[in-house]
């Protein structure tokens, strides 16, 4: 017998979604369309970086002495595409790479002066942008959706 379900095309494009709303992943992936467009509006065209490229950079100003080992395994990133990204922000003349004094074979990460200045104009931006993309959210909510986002990628495999 043909289902008798009505659909209650409420979703993006006015379609039924209710196959793919149970799913972390369509979630995750509608999450990240307001993200994303604050992210390119807000820090990728007036700072001209992409997501990797800020996420190293905040990475780097968090972490005294970080190596690019470090940050390879942190982002998930090989080795090989972390060193280009490195290169593009060290020719902005926003990261250098210093060798280690107790081992030479070892490069240590740290912002330089413009650098830094980046990353504090960055941190006022995502305060802003954080607030405008949860503002529907209670403070209770917010907390839960970081903690149940966290555990979530605990599972990861490094």
């Amino acid at each position: 017998m043909p289902s008798t379900r009505v659909s209650d095309p409420t979703g993006p494009g006015h379609l039924d979604h209710h196959r793919l709303t149970r799913l972390l992943g369509y979630q995750l992936a509608q999450a990240s369309i307001p993200t994303n467009r604050l992210f390119k509006a807000n820090i990728e065209a007036p700072c001209q970086l992409n997501k990797l490229e800020f996420s190293l950079l905040m990475l780097v100003a968090s972490n005294e002495h970080v190596t690019p080992k470090r940050l390879s395994v942190a982002m998930n990133v090989p080795g090989p595409n972390l060193t280009l990204l490195l290169g593009r922000l060290e020719e902005r003349g926003l990261l250098q790479r210093e060798r280690s004094e107790t081992d030479r074979r070892v490069q240590h990460l740290r912002l330089t002066p413009a650098g830094e200045a980046l990353v504090q104009k960055l941190e006022t931006i995502i305060d802003r942008m954080e607030a405008d993309l949860l503002s529907h959210l209670s403070p209770g909510e917010r907390t839960l959706l970081f903690e149940l986002l966290t555990k979530v990628a605990a599972h990861r495999k490094v």
